[in-house]
């Protein structure tokens, strides 16, 4: 069983910049994927992934929306998972939740499917201003 506890949520103002943090309980070597999804009241149960790390060693996958603006990373598997999020807009306001699989989790625009991971952090919100 793997835990994620993700920090680093807040409030900024549009333009503004804010960095999460998730870290594992255990080892996550079995894991294939990890990264991050948010959800929005308006979503309902779907989560948007937004940027996510495989241990296939290909680089990470991000959401077309993030893309230019959000950095994934992770410098190994025993520290924290970390958003950068720059230039952010009101838009990107949501619960922002690391989530982790060990299942297979595909190439392309598949590791950007939330259904397909079993290992969820109980989220953190982020709220951008216009």
């Amino acid at each position: 069983q793997v835990r994620l506890v993700e920090t680093g949520g807040g409030s900024v103002p549009a333009g503004g910049s804010l960095r999460l943090s998730c870290a594992a309980s255990t080892n996550i070597y079995s894991i294939s994927c990890m990264g991050w999804f948010r959800q929005t009241p308006a979503s309902g149960k779907e989560r948007e992934g937004v940027a996510i790390i495989s241990a296939n060693g290909r680089s990470p996958y991000y959401a077309d929306s993030v893309k230019g603006r959000f950095t994934i990373s992770q410098d190994n598997a025993k520290n924290p998972l970390d958003l950068q999020m720059n230039s952010l807009k009101p838009e990107d306001t949501a619960m922002y939740y690391c989530a982790a699989t060990d299942s297979y989790c595909g190439d392309g625009y598949g590791p950007l499917r939330y259904y397909i991971y079993n290992y969820w952090g109980q989220g953190t919100q982020v709220t951008v201003s216009s």
